[in-house]
């Protein structure tokens, strides 16, 4: 039984091989030319106005969050889709159950006015 677990070792261990010798190679071998232009913090070009550590408003999160639930539902949909036929009726229930619940959240969420942006 512990036989068969040799090739997931060693599968394991030359990745683990792989990542520490790049990493090592590349911090002996790369060029090491530091410049204070490049040591700098920057954002897309434009100079840093404020701390880093500033709080972000919640909303981005509660819309990064709705775009993963709908998404989830694309992935959940669409291979249902590709097996619709072979599924037959009992398929075609559980698909309308998921898409109800998700369209009652939809619902929910834009009476709660997650998705208006201000």
């Amino acid at each position: 039984m512990h036989d068969s677990y040799w090739p997931l070792l060693v599968a394991i261990l030359l990745a683990f091989g792989f990542g520490v010798v790049t990493v090592l190679l590349s911090s002996l071998i790369g060029p090491k030319r530091p410049d204070p232009i490049k040591c700098s913090p920057y954002e897309c070009g434009v100079e840093p106005v404020e701390d880093a550590r500033k709080r972000f408003f919640i909303h981005y999160y509660i819309i990064a969050m709705l775009f993963l639930i709908f998404d989830i539902e694309v992935v959940f949909a669409y291979p249902w889709a590709a097996k619709f036929k072979a599924m037959g009726l009992w398929g075609f229930i559980e698909m309308a159950v998921f898409i109800v619940i998700f369209l009652l959240i939809y619902i929910y969420v834009l009476g709660r006015g997650a998705l208006e942006w201000e």
